[in-house]
């Protein structure tokens, strides 16, 4: 469909997409999503990487029912809810050690807005008020609102609204494929790691709040690992300087690497950790940001207030959802599938996809991987961005009854890559239709 058919054709809604028309979405279920055009579509991106215990989950619509019937909504400056203390609780479990108060809010970006304000708050209750600026990564995406934006090291998102935000300071991100110091991990002695020291010594150390990053890069990098010992460093850092760390788990966190939270594979606890998308599981509009007690009990302690809020924030309804979520994680050992759906996941790009002349890399972890297509495999150059090998890719393959999410300026302005971060309950037959529809689209495309 052009764009004057699109202006012509009655509708009142403003679509994410301008520049087409899109199936109607009638059912979903398990890992499908069926459209109106009698077409069937396994769901093998679990929508934006969130939908981790399949989709249309009785047990989840009865929380839900059940809640609303009970009591659907409560001002959280008028009233605590069972169900809100029930899911702090939760989590409280499995994050890392200290993280044991949680903020509950609508989405990701609103989640990362929280944590940079609640990282300033902090510095203020320790009589640090100097302390303000944040630096985050290149590459990294937090969300699409002002602060959120200003974080995000997503060039396409960042150009058009860069003059109405207060930018953060960004550093490179560790992708060891296209390291932005020419260097080779290990002998490189993770240079990138060490740049937030540099860049805290000349931006005054005085004057940082703290360093948000995504722990696993999501679709900015297509599911990009740090290196082992990347956090390690970081940490040391941060508390060298009084800095606070803020890990951004919205994407990686709630299973989808194989461990309740993907810090877990790298040893470290932050001091703010933001939760979203698989915390409802795509039921509801869920996010969190997780603090340390600490920092908790100097709030409350010190000015006894943290001026922040919404009409959403603490909401009942959509915490009663993802209760119910980690329940099925729990009851269905979902966690330990996904990490061995990963491995499956892996071996089948690897033994299938590793050799073609375009793929320049598989890289993930747990269950979520990601395939970046090059023009030169030898030389990881990209195609050019204007040639949207990503979209055309991703086009045939949605047409082919399979959707994965793509992701694109990996290298600078270039750069192409899908991802298969399908929900837990993906079966070995499903995974085997994928990687055959994703190598059959190479070869129509490529």
């Amino acid at each position: 469909m052009s764009c004057s058919e699109m202006l012509s054709t009655p509708s009142n809604v403003f679509p994410r997409k301008l520049n087409g028309t899109l199936p109607q979405a009638e059912k979903a279920e398990g890992m499908y999503i069926y459209g109106s055009n009698g077409k069937r579509y396994l769901d093998a991106s679990g929508g934006p990487v969130l939908v981790n215990v399949g989709h249309g989950r009785r047990e989840i619509a009865d929380a839900v029912r059940k809640q609303v019937l009970q009591c659907d909504y409560v001002h959280g400056t008028m009233f605590q809810t069972s169900v809100v203390e029930e899911l702090a609780g939760k989590l409280a479990q499995y994050t890392p050690k200290g993280i044991d108060r949680f903020y509950f809010l609508s989405g990701g970006a609103e989640a990362v807005e929280t944590a940079i304000k609640l990282a300033r708050t902090i510095q203020l209750e320790h009589d640090r008020p100097q302390k303000y600026r944040l630096i985050s990564r290149w590459n990294s995406y937090h969300g699409l609102t002002m602060g959120a934006l200003a974080a995000t090291g997503r060039t396409p998102f960042r150009t058009p609204y860069s003059p109405m935000f207060k930018d953060a300071i960004h550093i490179p991100a560790p992708y060891c494929l296209r390291c932005s110091y020419g260097l080779k991990y290990p002998t490189c002695g993770l240079r990138c790691a060490h740049a937030l020291d540099e860049v805290i010594q000349k931006a005054g150390h005085e004057t940082i709040s703290a360093f948000l990053a995504e722990t696993v890069s999501g679709a900015s990098l297509a599911a990009c690992p740090p290196p082992e010992d990347y956090f390690g460093i970081i940490r040391d850092i941060c508390d060298h300087y009084n800095v606070l760390l803020i890990l951004d788990e919205v994407m990686c966190g709630l299973g989808r690497t194989g461990r309740w939270f993907a810090a877990e594979h790298f040893n470290v606890s932050p001091d703010i950790m933001i939760l979203g998308k698989g915390l409802a599981g795509g039921a509801a509009a869920l996010s969190a940001v997780g603090v340390q007690s600490k920092h908790f009990e100097a709030i409350v302690r010190g000015s006894g207030q943290f001026a922040h809020g919404g009409t959403y924030t603490h909401h009942n309804v959509a915490a009663a959802a993802s209760v119910e979520v980690l329940h099925i994680i729990e009851r269905e050992h979902l966690i330990e599938r996904a990490d061995n759906v990963g491995r499956l996941i892996h071996n089948k790009l690897k033994e299938r996809l590793a050799h073609h002349k375009h793929v320049g890399d598989i890289r993930g972890i747990g269950c979520m991987w990601g395939i970046e297509i090059v023009k030169d495999k030898d030389t990881l150059i990209p195609f050019p961005r204007a040639e949207k090998i990503a979209e055309r890719l991703w086009d045939n393959i949605f047409e082919n009854g399979v959707i994965l999410y793509r992701a694109t300026g990996l290298a600078g302005i270039d750069g192409d890559a899908l991802m298969i971060a399908p929900p837990f309950i993906i079966t070995e037959e499903e995974i085997d239709v994928v990687v055959d529809t994703l190598e059959g689209s190479l070869q129509t495309i490529l």
